[in-house]
């Protein structure tokens, strides 16, 4: 590359990076970003909203496995004792 292409390649990025940072600061600009961040909001309120409910009926599915392995614990053992007492009287 000659040295006036490589001072054209210079001054054509100055000028399109001087008008980026003028567009990328503009009102319109500012507008996207402004309506942008609140969809972005609103999306995290929705995940967290179904992520709490996720973990409400995780609970609810815990609490009633510990439910049904207390009532077939508490079956077994009365199984366990009614053995015991036929195995005692025979």
């Amino acid at each position: 590359m000659g040295m006036y292409s490589k001072l054209a390649c210079f001054v054509g990025g100055a000028l399109f990076g001087s008008f980026g940072v003028k567009l990328l600061a503009s009102k319109d600009a500012k507008n996207v970003y402004v309506h942008a961040t609140a969809a972005g909001l609103r999306m995290k309120d929705s995940v967290m909203e179904t992520v709490t409910n996720v973990q409400e009926n995780a609970a609810d599915i815990l609490a009633s496995a510990k439910d049904l392995n207390e009532e077939r614990a508490a079956k077994e053992a009365e199984e366990n004792a009614a053995a015991k007492v036929e195995d005692v009287e025979a």
